[in-house]
């Protein structure tokens, strides 16, 4: 069918991949970090590192034009864009920049989460409308931001636009029609994922006064084609691009450990969960990602690491030394107060301290441990609400560590697979646009994307560890109530 491109860019750099549109397979591919402005970019402080919260768009583009230069991108017939999600680009009524984008790690916002929160009437009210609570991150949360901290700022946004939107229509020549897709649009806090349309009016209570908002693409759908004939795909946020390009499906979850952890799986229908612990987003297919975060993964490691005077793997090496529960150390790994469940302002509880407990090795597995424990309890959010997870998905540099694979089976409950490392939203991105290409020829239909390949990786099953990791998964639990009673509900 041809060549095809897609391009993801994150928040420090971008990454494309050129694939065969039948088949996936990598042809070439190019990398190249976004450029740091001189004064390295406004930030904020955080244990002592520098963390970006606004960005240059044009920084975006500098840095694809570098990945893309030698010719990569010659017969390419189709691109897709994937870009870190939760950015806002803010535009004025010639298109243009009113101020620098405010990125996704942008954590100023948050007394404007509260603030909306209660302007509509509270959490469930959220829930209802848009199938998710306002958070710091969102752009909802970034307009009201503006609008209270920048008046004049604010005054000028006539049109708002995240940063895959924002590409996609640099890379069209500007046109005047701008386009999103579902499931950059599901995590903006103004497009309702069970209905599949915009609430122009919760984006008019942030900001205070009516805004534009962007026409949402189907998944199949063409956002658009530059002068030269290049058809540019519908693209999406980072993580439905990379949905779609581990080819996650029904009964499939996904659970990502960074320093904080994520777990969503594809089901058919929007979930709508009053607290607030699901977020309702789109997927990449016209399917639906529910996801449930939580604050404390690949950190809990790292701060115990450092307690016992070592690193992640020296941790891991340690861990199985212990046996499973730890001799009866429980770590509850709310380091950072936690989202699943819902306690903000808690600290973290290490249960279980005896004489014959009180060993470097006990602590290390317990860590592993509990946060495995916290990201089963994430999963059982989504089963709860009648997901079904039959196989998980691990991904991280921490899914890499011999402790993780060894407990994270039977603790998580489900076949693990530990996909080989490749840049799976760059993948997602060019079967988007292998898609948008074949269906546009007529040689794909609109509601069955291209068959590519499932990628590499090593499968885990939980086999006869699954009885220890419910016995291990009982202790946690017991602990967790104890100590906060009713957390869930």
């Amino acid at each position: 069918m041809g060549i095809v491109a897609g391009l993801d860019s994150s928040s420090e750099y971008t990454r494309i991949v050129v694939c065969d549109a039948d088949t996936g397979a990598v042809i070439r591919q190019g990398y190249a970090p976004h450029p740091v402005p001189e004064d390295g970019g406004a930030g904020t402080e955080v244990a002592g590192a520098a963390r970006r919260t606004e960005a240059d768009p044009q920084s975006w583009l500098l840095s694809l034009g570098e990945a893309a230069s030698g010719g990569l991108l010659e017969g390419v017939q189709a691109i897709g864009v994937s870009a870190q999600r939760n950015g806002l680009v803010p535009l004025d009524e010639a298109g243009n920049p009113v101020r620098p984008a405010l990125v996704g790690n942008d954590r100023r916002a948050q007394t404007s989460a509260a603030d909306l929160v209660e302007a509509l009437g509270g959490r469930e009210s959220w829930a209802q409308a848009v199938g998710c609570v306002p958070r710091s991150a969102q752009p909802v949360t970034k307009l009201r931001h503006l609008a209270r901290q920048e008046p004049e700022a604010a005054r000028r946004v006539a049109e708002v636009l995240q940063p895959h939107d924002w590409l996609v229509w640099q890379l069209l020549g500007r046109p005047h029609r701008r386009t999103t897709d579902r499931g950059e649009a599901s995590g903006t806090g103004y497009w309702s994922a069970a209905a599949e349309s915009w609430r122009p009016d919760l984006a008019e209570l942030a900001l205070g006064r009516p805004v534009r908002l962007p026409e949402v693409v189907g998944p199949a759908g063409a956002a658009g084609q530059t002068p030269e004939g290049l058809l540019i795909s519908a693209g999406t946020g980072e993580t439905m691009a990379a949905a779609f390009g581990l080819g996650v499906g029904t009964g499939d979850a996904v659970v990502s450990l960074g320093v904080s952890g994520s777990v969503f799986s594809v089901h058919h229908q929007a979930l709508v969960e009053p607290n607030g612990m699901i977020t309702s987003l789109a997927d990449a297919t016209g399917m639906h990602l529910p996801v449930v975060y939580t604050l404390n993964a690949a950190r809990t490691l790292r701060g115990v690491a450092e307690l016992l005077g070592t690193d992640p793997e020296g941790l891991s090496a340690l861990a199985l030394k212990s046996t499973p529960g730890s001799y009866g150390l429980v770590l509850l790994p709310y380091l950072e107060g936690e989202r699943t469940p819902d306690l903000p302002h808690t600290a973290g509880t290490l249960a279980g301290l005896r004489q014959e407990s009180m060993k470097p090795e006990h602590l290390a597995r317990a860590a592993f441990e509990g946060m495995l424990c916290g990201l089963a309890d994430a999963l059982d959010v989504l089963r709860g609400r009648g997901v079904q997870v039959n196989r998980v998905f691990l991904l991280g540099p921490a899914a890499e560590l011999p402790a993780v694979q060894a407990m994270a089976p039977a603790l998580l409950g489900a076949q693990v697979v530990i996909p080989q490392p490749a840049d799976y939203a760059a993948l997602g991105a060019a079967r988007q646009a292998a898609w948008a290409l074949g269906a546009a020829r007529g040689a794909l239909s609109p509601q069955q994307p291209p068959h590519w390949p499932a990628p590499a990786g090593q499968v885990l099953d939980p086999g006869e560890e699954l009885a220890v990791g419910q016995a291990v998964r009982q202790q946690y639990t017991a602990v967790r109530e104890q100590t906060h009673p009713g957390a869930f509900g």
